[in-house]
């Protein structure tokens, strides 16, 4: 059987901000095995997941077939000489593999400063198990520091900007702020072509009672809360080192059990 080892990519010259990412990649490679469909995160950290994949596929001849989950991440795996493919190819995936702006201790994220966030629910929602690359400056007690992207369509955005403000009234946050995303003097727009209102909330006490109401409200496509999707999270240090937090592994459960399953796995039959 080949054995793949992701430690013979070995960047030099880095900043310590830079290794820690690189570290988190390095480590989640790991996880990545020969025939895989993989889901390929978008953001600073998954750029180095990437890079290491790639130089798999070149010189250690890792075959895998990658459903990036934006345009910039698909023109790398490409340029990395990955078989980038689409979710329709595949109908599957067995593992994903993603960054995050905020995780707690339950592994709930927020995602979505890169602005890919409904891509890559989609992709993690389609895959056996996500597994998040991080540094230890994500790692939070309560949501929330981050500001929470929603994905509006934009035919009447302003006026679904308004019910997201008023819904907010509703639930236990530390603020209720909300700013339309920009690039520039204009608004920012998603690869779907939407727009994000970003939302400072400071801390959110129900993640998962504020992502179904969110969802709830007419021209929301998606929000960048993650709630009960990742079971891994993988921690880089500036000194290169690495950790895991696995859930299932730390609750002595195995991947066959009911509390890891995916609720979304049956579309997949």
């Amino acid at each position: 059987m080949t054995t793949f080892n992701p430690a013979e990519f070995a960047p030099t010259g880095l900043t310590p901000v830079e290794m820690a990412k690189f570290a988190s990649a390095r480590r989640a490679s790991y996880f990545v095995e020969q025939g895989m469909r993989l889901g390929l995160g978008t953001g600073s950290t998954a750029f180095w997941l990437v890079r290491v994949l790639g130089h798999m596929v070149r010189e250690q001849g890792l075959q895998i077939r990658a459903v990036p989950t934006s345009e910039r991440t698909a023109e790398q795996a490409r340029a990395e000489g990955i078989d980038v493919v689409t979710l329709q190819d595949v109908g599957w995936l067995d593992l994903t593999i993603d960054g995050a702006d905020e995780f707690d201790p339950a592994l709930n994220l927020i995602k979505g400063g890169g602005g890919a966030h409904l891509r890559e629910k989609i992709v993690a929602t389609a895959s056996d198990r996500m597994i998040v690359i991080s540094d230890a400056s994500k790692q939070v007690d309560t949501l929330g520091a981050f500001p929470l992207p929603v994905e509006i369509v934009p035919f009447g955005w302003q006026a679904t900007r308004h019910l997201i403000e008023e819904s907010l009234l509703g639930v236990d946050v530390g603020a209720r702020k909300s700013t339309l995303r920009m690039n520039g003097t204009q608004p920012y727009t998603t690869d779907e072509g939407n727009l994000i209102i970003d939302l400072h909330l400071s801390r959110i006490a129900n993640a998962r009672q504020l992502s179904l109401m969110l969802n709830q409200i007419a021209g929301v496509v998606e929000n960048g809360l993650f709630v009960d999707i990742c079971d891994t999270v993988v921690i880089g240090h500036p000194d290169g080192s690495d950790e895991v937090i696995d859930l299932v592994a730390d609750s002595g459960l195995t991947d066959d059990s009911d509390a890891s399953d995916n609720i979304f796995k049956d579309i997949a039959d």
